[in-house]
């Protein structure tokens, strides 16, 4: 049961950015690995007669569902609240069962090795989407090419941790790494994501600064991406111009609506400061607070993750959320001085993607954030309890 239990755990993860090509297949098949995932999880450890291990993270999580619930309550008779209720809950649940599972049960480096590679089948299946089957903007297996590029954008910096070391028979091992790094720049970049471009540029700085990955190594692979490019100018170039003239033309568009989204969501934390206006409720509260400023479309996302929070869950449910960022911030810089240099850094990095892309989106519902915050907090119980053993030997 626990080998089903370490597989499961890397599936769910691995599947996350393939949930489009799940859905085409069944309505339900993106939810079957995560359920069995809970079922096991709960069926080993009530059978080890084991408790999950505490963590601040786990109290900021009930503190978080807390306020959650009491939003939903609150707001009850929205239209949204019971609909969005169940998107939030699956994803505080899994980070709970994350966090134990790569605790005890799941390496690091593992799960973090499924993370990229069900981005990496993703960015292909995004290349081939451009290239072979004519979309202006690649999307492969999700509908939108910004939450395409937020999962690709997050998964690339994870690759310094499974780098190999200088030993000459890791060659191969690199040639696979820069092949995969290769694979989701190039199929990040065929998004066309401005907000996926900026992340990534975040993220390669902070490997840079903390010396994981020399600017040789970035610079190496800017000029690997610019040839790519050049090839694809050559055998696609009327598909790309097209693709090219299509995003300017919406990137003036994104930029006006996003104002009136992100006006309209100050104005709900303004007006509902303590609870917000329910799951939800930005949806279904936007034309009031827009002033109907959008005739076209009166149920958007606010396409920022912090504002639609803030809007939906007010203040308090803010400041728990930004506090699990906090709290895997702290965490992580911890877990990195006692050893765990590259991986942290790598999942610091990845962090800082996700963080700067959901400004221009709301990501709050997809699983990387949860899981690269699980994983933060399961390694810093690994550290926790190898230091009270070397205590207890002392």
């Amino acid at each position: 049961m626990t080998v089903l239990l370490r597989v499961l755990a890397c599936v769910t993860v691995a599947l996350a950015p393939l949930e489009g090509y799940l859905l085409e297949v069944h309505g339900h098949l993106a939810k079957v690995a995560p359920a069995l995932l809970a079922v096991v999880w709960i069926v080993v450890r009530v059978r080890e007669r084991r408790f999950v291990t505490p963590h601040p993270l786990h109290a900021v999580l009930t503190a978080f569902a807390i306020v959650l619930l009491a939003s939903t309550a609150m707001h009850a008779g929205g239209p949204y609240v019971v609909d969005y209720l169940q998107r939030w809950l699956p994803f505080l649940l899994l980070t709970v069962i994350l966090v134990d599972v790569v605790a005890r049960d799941v390496p690091v480096r593992a799960l973090l090795g499924a993370a990229v590679a069900g981005a990496a089948v993703a960015a292909v299946g995004a290349l081939y989407s451009l290239l072979a089957q004519g979309e202006a903007r690649a999307s492969g297996p999700l509908e939108d090419p910004n939450d395409l590029a937020y999962f690709l954008v997050a998964a690339l910096p994870l690759l310094a941790a499974l780098a190999p070391g200088k030993s000459a028979r890791a060659t191969w091992r690199w040639v696979a790494v820069g092949v995969v790094a290769l694979v989701l720049a190039a199929g990040a970049a065929a998004t066309f994501s401005r907000g996926g471009a900026l992340a990534l540029a975040a993220a390669g700085g902070w490997l840079v600064a903390r010396r994981v990955v020399p600017v040789k190594v970035v610079l190496g692979g800017v000029a690997a991406l610019v040839v790519v490019a050049c090839g694809a100018l050559v055998f696609a170039g009327p598909a790309l111009d097209r693709a090219l003239q299509e995003k300017s033309y919406i990137a003036g568009t994104n930029v006006d609506t996003r104002g009136l989204r992100w006006e309209a969501a100050a104005r709900m934390v303004s007006a509902h400061p303590a609870l917000g206006v329910g799951p939800g409720g930005f949806r279904d509260n936007y034309p009031a607070f827009s002033r109907n400023a959008e005739v076209d479309e009166q149920t958007p996302v606010a396409h920022n993750m912090y504002l639609e929070v803030a809007a939906e869950l007010g203040v308090a449910g803010f400041g728990l959320f930004v506090g699990l960022l906090a709290v895997a911030a702290v965490s992580s810089e911890r877990v990195l001085r006692v050893g765990w240099r590259r991986e942290m850094a790598a999942v610091q990095a990845s962090l800082i993607a996700v963080v700067v892309a959901s400004t221009f989106l709301s990501q709050q519902y997809y699983l990387p954030l949860w899981s690269l915050v699980a994983v933060v907090a399961a390694a810093d119980l690994r550290v926790r309890r190898a230091d009270a053993r070397a205590a207890r030997d002392r």
